[in-house]
């Protein structure tokens, strides 16, 4: 009965979305005050029924429902709670109701939070947000009904993906599904302006906190599943360029072009045009992302679902939603005229050139993944295009980018005297080439790419220190130390998420040039030398019973200058029901460096391979992605970027009367 219910709901929610989208839009066209009020109280109801039906296909997982179909493919009466839960949307169905979930939850935010918006802007942002939720419930639950039952429920499930058994992919996908459904907002403010044909302060002041919120969740789910990969896969990498990778990674750099280009509208009320198409192509690489992952088109580790006859529905709310915001977009782009100028050495110029690093480089993730689906279509040839292409491609917009951000950040608005804008950065720059020059001297055998990474990664977090200490004047030390603590939190955001990039590029850069790699048979007692460590294979026991899964496990000693480290427990996992072997490395983690090692087969002559790796910095790549979003949620804190603060720039309009 809880199952019907909640289908029930989600077509509730459904209709009610479909009046959110007609009404409210109608009454901003009329200026009826009562029709365009209407929008609040639908998208709440929305998203209470949507809630409702996500509670209801939660509860058939815990209670191991096998009456219904996606319990059955998804789920085991052995899984372990956290993953049963999780089970809801580690598949193709249940993440879709999670994606519309958060979906309406991001509209109903929007009337909670957006008291302050003039009400035909919020009306017509509500309606648009509710017309991307038609579309995805639309889909749902004419292709991809998650509550389905089975005439004959059998006794047990099949079990949920062994790769997904993780707590790393239990938080994954809703972090990165409040990154990509975030960015619908900025797509509703774009469009909701463009029909307004108005753009000024304010706009870019309401859009960047929904813009930076997507942007901060982002962040943290592209952490989460780097950090899974490294550890769960056992290839010992942290980033492979697979599909569903990029997929998350290209919206999250238009993002950023989006933060920096929004912060030019709000100040300078310049880059209008840009900003608007920067939204909407945010969202439509959402959009791009869940076609790469739905569609089967194709084929990566963790993707959700293998079927192209879905992957035609997505590319139709790709055609219908990118299709007709870019239309409306050349129709009015005209009309959304710029009114702040500047000179080519000023803090917009630096801003232009960091958003056009960002939208090349994402051009150029975008190519390298489309490009195989694009040569099996038109040319008939089976192509894989895989990291050398990404590193070799990839890496000059980074490097270029790394360089222009500390010296963009410094420059004054409107115009700039290159040389004294520079003149603090001077100890940043001797201190980065310094360290850069050191870490070539120490390992002048390794690549060049790496010395330089890390000069520039130092560069980019001297440099963001350097920003914050000159915003505290120019009195006594003790003064600007004061004053450092009392500086808004918008600016401690800019700086700590430009040297939380800083970090992990550091760790990125220190890793991928300096690991040392050893693969061999290693015999039980006969201790062999990775670096500066030892290693000794102890034991191998097989058979071990775990909850839903059998383990071979190595206990492996790890020794320095003979004294013991850390036993390390490296595993070969199978997994029964589901008929799946996983690798689960065994990692020493440490500030400067991990020992990483996983277990092989068997060797007929006796001895089991192993494969170890020591990989400098390797953490630093995620504590730099955590410091990322803190500063992200640092920027977001601070008052003038809530949503309600840009109305207070807004004009006043008499009572009664709605705002153009």
């Amino acid at each position: 009965m809880i199952i019907e219910l909640g289908h029930f709901a989600a077509i509730l929610a459904m209709m009610v979305a479909v009046f959110q989208m007609i009404v409210p839009m109608i009454g901003a066209h009329r200026g009826n005050v009562a029709w365009m009020a209407v929008a609040e109280p639908a998208a709440t109801t929305q998203f209470l029924l949507t809630a409702f039906a996500f509670a209801a296909l939660t509860y058939a997982f815990v209670t191991s429902d096998f009456s219904l179909s996606l319990v059955v493919a998804n789920s085991h009466t052995l899984k372990p709670m956290i993953y049963k839960i999780s089970g809801v949307w580690g598949n193709h169905e249940g993440s879709l109701l999670l994606w519309v979930l958060i979906l309406t939850l991001f509209g109903a935010m929007a009337a909670w939070f957006g008291g302050n918006l003039p009400p035909r802007l919020k009306a017509r942002v509500l309606a648009v947000q509710a017309s991307v939720a038609v579309a995805f419930f639309a889909f749902m639950l004419f292709t991809s009904n998650p509550f389905l039952r089975l005439a004959v429920p059998p006794f047990d499930g099949q079990d949920l993906n062994p790769l997904l058994q993780d707590p790393g992919l239990a938080f994954h996908p809703p972090f990165l599904y409040l990154g990509y459904v975030g960015l619908s907002m900025a797509f509703s403010f774009a469009v909701a302006a463009l029909i307004e044909g108005r753009v000024d302060a304010a706009w870019g002041r309401w859009v960047r906190p929904w813009t930076l919120a997507a942007w901060v969740f982002l962040t943290v789910g592209i952490g989460l599943g780097s950090w899974w990969a490294y550890y769960e896969l056992g290839w010992g990498g942290f980033w492979f360029w697979d599909p569903v990778e990029n997929a998350s990674f290209m919206p999250w750099l238009i993002a950023a072009a989006l933060l920096h280009s929004a912060i030019v509208v709000e100040k300078r009320e310049a880059l209008k045009s840009w900003t608007i198409l920067l939204a909407i192509l945010a969202f439509g690489f959402s959009l791009i992302g869940t076609f790469i992952v739905r569609s089967g088109v194709l084929t990566s580790v963790h993707a959700f679902a293998n079927d192209p006859e879905r992957g035609v529905y997505i590319l139709a709310i790709i055609v219908i939603f990118m299709g007709g915001a870019l239309t409306l977009f050349a129709l009015r782009a005209g009309a959304l005229e710029a009114k702040g100028v500047f000179s080519t050495v000023s803090r917009e110029s630096g801003l232009v050139v960091n958003n056009l690093l960002l939208a090349v480089s994402t051009f150029v993730v975008f190519i390298g993944t489309i490009w195989p689906l694009i040569a099996e279509m038109f040319f008939d040839r089976t192509l894989s295009v895989g990291p050398p292409f990404f590193d070799l491609a990839f890496t000059p917009f980074v490097f270029a980018l790394s360089a222009v951000l500390p010296i963009a950040a410094m420059l004054p608005w409107k115009r700039a005297r290159i040389g004294r804008a520079l003149r603090p950065l001077v100890p940043a720059f001797v201190l980065a080439l310094a360290l850069g020059l050191l870490a070539w001297a120490i390992y002048n055998e390794a690549s060049v790419i790496a010395p330089i990474g890390i000069a520039l990664s130092v560069w980019l977090v001297a440099g963001a220190a350097t920003d914050l200490w000159s915003r505290t004047g120019r009195n006594s030390v003790g003064h600007r130390v004061g004053r450092l603590f009392r500086l808004p939190r918008a600016d401690w955001g800019k700086a700590v998420a430009h040297a939380g990039l800083g970090l992990t590029m550091f760790g990125v850069v220190a890793l991928t040039g300096y690991e040392v790699e050893d693969i061999r048979v290693a015999q039980q007692g006969q201790p062999y030398q990775v670096g500066a460590y030892e290693v000794e294979l102890i034991r191998v026991d097989e058979n071990v019973q775990g909850p839903n899964y059998i383990s071979t496990t190595a206990t492996i000693a790890l020794r320095r200058d003979g004294q013991l480290i850390e036993m390390l427990t490296p595993e070969r996992r199978f997994y029964p029901v589901a008929g799946m072997p996983t690798t689960e490395a065994g990692i020493d983690s440490g500030f400067t460096r991990d020992v990483y090692v996983t277990l092989g087969d068997p060797q007929t002559g006796g001895g089991w391979a192993v494969r170890t790796w020591i990989k400098p910095f390797a953490n630093w790549i995620w504590g730099g992605t955590i410091i990322m979003a803190l500063g992200g949620l640092l920027s977001l804190s601070d008052r003038r970027y809530r949503v309600a603060a840009g109305a207070a720039r807004a004009p006043a309009t008499p009572k009664g009367v709605p705002a153009e």
